[in-house]
């Protein structure tokens, strides 16, 4: 089935307003906060499921086992509660949102800046502290908040070229595109990157695997 990005983002938007703004609160909090989930998108990009392994969000991890996920492994301390978008995450843990913004102003990447704040908004339960995570680009993004070729194809690289060392097996591309391309993707573009984009990154990821430097190529 070709991956349809509108739909792919109305789901995984209304998954995330379903998790953020239970019908326990009020209807006006409900109003309130719905405006501000809004509001979230249209800053940091659509609700996604998972980043790519080199983005800034999560690029603070252990190269031989990468993440997808914002958590402790990628530096983050006292997540709780948590929901991803394109460019940032809202975390709603019910105390230490210190710790959270202290965590995430730690992470220096040098590509991207990484900032937080506490919101003043109710999300997921009433005594939440809900806190918004981003990435801040040093490029415009594409039309739909996505990141364009000249930034995403080096940061892939930056991260997988350095596996040579120790790899023993190449895997293959349909295997790495839920790491490459984020969550959700189709098998050419994902809420992260367009066609054009995905098709360099895998063009560059290809010219690794098959240049050997990898080991041979895992065919199960």
């Amino acid at each position: 089935m070709a991956f349809r990005a509108d739909e792919a983002a109305a789901n995984a938007y209304e998954r995330t307003k379903k998790y953020l703004v239970p019908v326990t609160f009020s209807p006006e909090v409900r109003a309130e906060s719905e405006e501000a989930l809004l509001d979230i998108v249209d800053e940091i990009g659509p609700a996604v499921e998972g980043y790519p392994t080199w983005h800034p969000l999560v690029s603070k991890h252990n190269s031989r086992n990468p993440e997808t996920e914002p958590n402790e492994r990628t530096g983050y301390r006292g997540l709780d509660h948590t929901r991803y978008f394109a460019h940032g995450f809202v975390t709603c843990p019910y105390g230490g949102a210190e710790q959270v913004i202290d965590s995430a102003f730690e992470i220096n990447h040098h590509c991207a800046s990484i900032t937080a704040e506490e919101l003043d908004v109710a999300f997921y339960a009433n005594g939440a502290k809900p806190v918004l995570v981003k990435c801040e680009w040093p490029e415009p993004l594409n039309p739909g908040k996505q990141i364009p070729k000249k930034l995403a194809v080096p940061l892939m690289l930056e991260q997988e070229l350095p596996c040579w060392r120790w790899a023993e097996r190449a895997e293959r591309w349909e295997v790495m595109r839920p790491y490459l391309l984020g969550e959700p993707h189709g098998s050419r573009s994902s809420l992260f990157v367009d066609q054009e984009t995905a098709l360099a990154m895998k063009k560059a990821y290809m010219a690794m695997v098959e240049s050997g430097m990898f080991g041979p190529l895992k065919m199960d």
